[in-house]
């Protein structure tokens, strides 16, 4: 089956041109099996088609890419959206370097939710450290363990943005802040950040810079080391607030190869995978014999 599939992809390949009149590309990896297999795949924003994909995630497969790409159609590519990663920031500079490259808004708050749960992880050990005291709860805890548990399991309180938050998970939010302000200091950092991409444009890079300022000074460590790196990448980010290019597309797309690399379990090869990920998502389907197009 895996056989077949390529040899249709291959079929296709030779009738159509994926990469004609690319402008806005998307660019990410994306894991297809186990020991660090991954696949660097490219969309195409402006048609939200799959255009290529290759075992693989670093500068020589990205290479490869552009390679096929050709300098006149590298040339013509105006915009790239990406995460952080270096492998894929020094391979655009290199071979499209007048396209603007911008930052994927869930990457950067993903930051911000990781360095969150560092705070959050912090404060769940100091609490469970604490002397046991003589005050306890219906469970027969103790308050410093009672604390701990609570602190423990408000990790989805605080990863979820506000609006989808049960009352329940409001209730600790308002628990934290009351019992732990530097871990709710550290929420608030959070929610700052996302709300930079929320509102986009001047008003987005207005909240930005007051961000920034904010964590330099905070005095939690991970958020000041948060701030240096989006300080770093901050050419990026303004391009996406005001260009309002995200990695949704891209994103949907990985959700929906990883379906597909449920099909493809047996397949040997991560060739067949990707043939079957054109077909379903490229764009250009086989012509079945006695079938009418309507």
């Amino acid at each position: 089956m895996g056989a077949i599939i390529t040899r249709v992809r291959a079929d296709i390949d030779a009738q159509v041109d994926r990469l004609a009149g690319l402008r806005r590309i998307g660019i990410d990896e994306i894991s297809y099996k186990k020991n660090h297999r991954y696949l660097t795949v490219v969309v195409d924003h402006d048609t939200g088609r799959l255009v290529w994909a290759a075992p693989g995630n670093d500068k020589a497969t990205l290479a490869a890419f552009f390679e096929l790409l050709g300098p006149d159609r590298c040339a013509r590519i105006t915009h790239v959206s990406a995460d952080a990663a270096a492998w894929i920031a020094h391979t655009v500079a290199q071979y499209c370097p007048d396209a603007i490259r911008c930052a994927d808004p869930f990457h950067v708050v993903v930051w911000a939710t990781d360095a969150l749960d560092k705070v959050r992880r912090q404060a769940w050990n100091t609490a469970r450290r604490q002397p046991g005291g003589s005050s306890k709860d219906r469970r027969g805890r103790t308050a410093s363990a009672g604390a701990a548990q609570t602190m423990k399991r408000a990790r989805w309180a605080l990863w979820k943005n506000p609006e989808n938050l049960t009352d329940h998970q409001r209730h600790k939010l308002a628990w934290i802040a009351k019992t732990d302000s530097r871990l709710y200091r550290a929420y608030l950092l959070k929610e700052g950040l996302r709300h930079v991409f929320a509102v986009g444009g001047e008003a987005g890079k207005e909240a930005l810079q007051r961000w920034l300022s904010w964590a330099a000074r905070c005095r939690i460590p991970e958020f000041t080391k948060l701030a240096r790196t989006t300080r770093s990448e901050l050419a990026a980010i303004h391009a996406t607030l005001d260009h309002g290019l995200s990695h949704a597309l891209i994103e949907s797309t990985n959700t929906k190869i990883r379906l597909l690399t449920r099909l493809a379990f047996g397949f040997k090869h991560p060739d067949a995978l990707i043939a079957l990920a054109l077909l379903a998502l490229g764009g250009y389907r086989p012509e079945l014999p006695d079938r009418t197009h309507t």
